[in-house]
């Protein structure tokens, strides 16, 4: 299980995303699964610097990959504020784009574009997000 360990900043959003794009193509996704992926690792990673360490760049995000038969797996564990998603509204997606909130539909990506989205608080002081993403039949 390949693991890296990252600064909860902003600037490693891109080495975040070169981690993740190699394993996920090592694996064999591509095309519409390998941008689900990325898409949801982004908006991943923007939550926890964004909320568990209030965008300060003061901790670190573990990142795991798992493969397994039929699907890939990314698991975030980050150490700052917990973050309860039983609490996040669902976003308007129906209204006009310029009546909608800029921000506030990261969970709600996370959980359209990727098959199985889990949030687990069971470890005092540990925040850990597992997402994963089965093979489709497309190239």
């Amino acid at each position: 299980m390949p693991t890296q360990v990252f600064p909860a900043n902003y600037q490693a959003l891109s080495n975040i995303h070169e981690f993740i794009a190699a394993e996920a193509s090592r694996f064999g996704l591509s095309g519409r699964d390998l941008y689900a992926v990325e898409l949801s690792v982004s908006e991943a990673a923007s939550n926890i610097i964004d909320h568990a360490y209030s965008g300060q760049g003061s901790g670190i995000i573990e990142i795991s990959t798992e493969t397994r038969a039929d699907a890939f797996a990314i698991t975030f564990r980050d150490y700052g504020a917990p973050f309860d998603p039983a609490l996040v509204a669902s976003p308007d997606v129906n209204s006009p784009l310029d009546c909608r909130p800029e921000r506030g539909l990261g969970v709600f990506l996370m959980r359209k574009m990727m098959d199985e989205v889990i949030f687990d608080f069971s470890v005092p002081g540990v925040n850990t997000l597992t997402m994963t993403k089965r093979k489709s039949a497309e190239p």
